[in-house]
C-alpha cells in the first residue's frame, strides 16, 4: 500500500532558528524508509491553517523580532490549531514554536507575547543568562534516551495535563528546577533542542510519522513500518 502524508510547516519562512528546517529533511528522509511520499507546505502569515488538510505539523523556533510577529499573527489560526491538536493530529515544535503554543512567555525586554494557549504551559525569562551546551535525557514512556543541543533564555514551566519530553540526565532542560525537558500533550512533541532534534534522534522522527499514519490509515497493516530499525546518530 503507498501512504502519503502532509506536513504544514508553520511560519517556515520565519521559525528556523539554528537550522529547524532539518526536521522537515529528516521526517522526509525516514518517511521514504517506511514507504511514506511525504510532502511539506510552509503556512505563513495572512495564511490559514486547514487541519483537515495535514497530517503532520512543524512549528520551529525564531528570535524574538520574528516571535512577536508570529505571535500577533497566529491568534487568527488559534481555533484550528487547537482542533488539530485536539483530535490528536502529531506536531513538532521547537524553542519559540514551543513557547508560542503555551499561554504565554516574556521576552527578553520583560513584554509579555502572547501564546494561543493550546498548551498550559508558560515561559519566564532569565536576567542575563541562557541555558547553552550539550543535553541528554530520557523518555520515560520508551526509555528512549534523546540528545541534542540547547540555546535558550527562557525558563517553561509545564502545566495540567503535560508531560515532560524528557527528564534532564544531563544540561538544564526546560527551567533548569525541575529536571524536564520540553513537553508531550496528546499527540504534540515540544522541545528546546536545536540542531535540529531529529537528524540526532531518529527513533522520535519515526515516531511521529507512526502516529501520523495510524491516523490517516487506522486500519492499515502498519507492521512494516513499525519494525524499521533506526540506528542512533549520536
Amino acid at each position: 500500500m503507498a501512504y502519503t502524508l502532509k506536513i504544514a510547516h508553520l511560519y517556515g519562512d520565519l521559525m528556523n532558528t539554528y537550522g529547524d528546517i532539518g526536521n522537515v529533511l529528516v521526517l522526509d528522509y525516514y518517511a521514504k524508509k517506511m514507504d511514506i511520499t511525504l510532502t511539506s507546505e510552509i503556512v505563513s502569515l495572512k495564511q490559514p491553517f486547514e487541519p483537515a488538510k495535514y497530517d503532520l505539523a512543524f512549528f520551529g523556533g525564531g528570535q524574538d523580532y520574528e516571535q512577536v510577529i508570529v505571535s500577533k499573527d497566529i491568534q487568527a489560526k488559534k481555533d484550528d490549531l487547537i482542533t488539530f491538536i485536539e483530535d490528536g493530529g502529531p506536531m513538532l515544535a521547537i524553542c519559540g514554536g514551543y513557547q508560542l503554543l503555551g499561554q504565554y512567555y516574556i521576552g527578553a525586554d520583560g513584554e509579555r507575547i502572547e501564546g494561543i494557549n493550546a498548551l498550559p504551559h508558560y515561559t519566564k525569562s532569565q536576567d542575563n543568562n541562557r541555558f547553552i551546551g550539550d543535553i541528554v535525557i530520557k523518555n520515560a514512556e520508551t526509555a528512549q534516551t534523546y540528545h541534542g543541543f540547547e540555546n535558550h533564555n527562557g525558563l517553561t514551566f509545564l502545566g495540567k495535563g503535560e508531560r515532560p519530553l524528557g527528564k534532564v540526565i544531563s544540561g538544564h532542560g526546560n527551567n533548569g528546577q525541575d529536571d524536564s525537558e520540553g513537553a508531550i500533550y496528546k499527540n504534540v512533541f515540544c522541545s528546546y533542542f536545536h540542531g535540529p532534534i531529529l537528524a540526532r534522534n531518529g527513533e522520535l522522527a519515526k515516531r511521529l510519522l507512526l502516529l501520523a499514519l495510524k491516523r490517516k490509515y487506522p486500519t492499515a497493516d502498519l507492521s512494516p513500518q513499525e519494525k524499521i530499525i533506526i540506528k542512533p546518530t549520536y
